[in-house]
């Protein structure tokens, strides 16, 4: 059994000996005679800004009362040299680390990769992100899930407008870059604004929804829902007067939280577990991932009518609760989803 070098341990709330957390490791159990909890330890590959507002002392010691240990993965050492690994928990990019998880993956099959490089490659490109919920066609009693129409513009901005009219798409349209690791937006209300645009991008047709998405995190069987504020609706009248294109950094910097306004319930009513549980199910599947979140709007005016608009993966929940609660609350709340899914990996 290989030990955990002092550096590659996360610390957490009070300073444990580095000998203490060997011998656990050894042993695979944590916490006292009377608990015996089976340790699970999940080794980390991420950025360092992502380790910095991810890896938080309370999410470690929550996680470590949950019986969870988490572990730098050294990306200067060979991966089968280190762990061993319960979890492998990452968020880089690039075709030599895509090809050291793989092989990883074909030689440690009883560890569980959150998650595999060419599904999450497939939820970066807008292109491709949302075909397989165009492709679900879901629908039932509890409502439809479906996409807005969108237009994949890969160069020459002068070409746009002879585009959008080709496809049969109605103003204002939303422009997302074509990478999604990229969150900023704009909002087109006139065809001549939209060769100001710079390809590549993805041009999807605005619904109006009230001003409020439900954002949908996903981790393992896990569902959670929140409500969030979004852009706000676009009449006919303000259409017909308006024009420019609109720059916002991302949808979510629109507005805070919707969790406690007070709103039309016709606007504000969350969509029906069963539906989000089913298209959870048949996505994570379609997907081939575990740890991602859906933004869903309701069309504005109908009861039952839904559509994905963005799909994004290893969220950071917690920033949801942002300006609500205490940070120490803000991760305690935002992690209790990720939990069960670390807990009960498939080996």
């Amino acid at each position: 059994m290989k030990m955990v070098r002092s550096e590659n341990v996360v610390g957490y709330e009070g300073e444990v000996e580095v000998e203490e957390e060997e011998k656990e490791m050894e042993m695979g159990m944590v916490g006292s005679p009377q608990q015996q909890m089976k340790l699970v330890v999940v080794g980390y590959a991420l950025t360092s800004k992502k380790t910095k507002s991810f890896l938080q002392p309370k999410l470690v010691g929550l996680a470590r009362n949950k019986g969870i240990l988490f572990v730098a993965i050294d990306q200067s050492r060979p991966l089968s040299d280190q762990g061993p690994f319960d979890i492998v928990l990452h968020k880089l990019s690039g075709s030599k680390w895509s090809r050291i998880l793989e092989d990883y993956r074909q030689t440690h099959p009883h560890v569980a990769v959150l998650d595999p490089p060419d599904a999450i490659q497939q939820v970066y490109n807008r292109q491709y992100m949302l075909e397989d919920v165009a492709d679900l066609n879901l629908s039932d009693s509890y409502g439809t899930v479906g996409v807005p129409k969108q237009l994949v513009i890969e160069n020459d901005p002068s070409s746009i407008s002879d585009a959008v009219n080709k496809a049969g798409l109605a103003l204002p349209l939303v422009a997302k870059p074509l990478v999604a690791k990229s969150h900023e937006l704009s909002l087109a209300y006139d065809m001549l604004s939209l060769q100001k645009l710079e390809p590549p991008l993805v041009l999807q047709e605005f619904i109006n929804h009230g001003g409020v998405l439900f954002k949908v995190f996903i981790v393992g069987e896990a569902v959670k829902v929140v409500r969030r504020f979004s852009l706000p609706d676009v009449s006919k009248r303000e259409l017909s007067k308006s024009a420019g294109v609109f720059h916002f950094p991302r949808v979510s910097c629109v507005a805070a939280s919707a969790e406690e306004a007070d709103l039309d319930p016709c606007v504000g009513e969350l969509p029906p577990r069963p539906l989000l549980e089913r298209l959870a199910r048949e996505l994570r599947r379609r997907l081939g991932l575990r740890l991602f979140n859906l933004d869903i709007i309701r069309e504005h005016g109908t009861k039952d009518r839904y559509y994905v608009i963005d799909i994004n993966y290893f969220p950071g929940n917690w920033k949801i609760f942002e300006g609500q609660l205490t940070a120490g609350a803000r991760f305690e709340i935002g992690w209790i989803m990720y939990l069960p899914l670390i807990l009960n990996n498939t080996r």
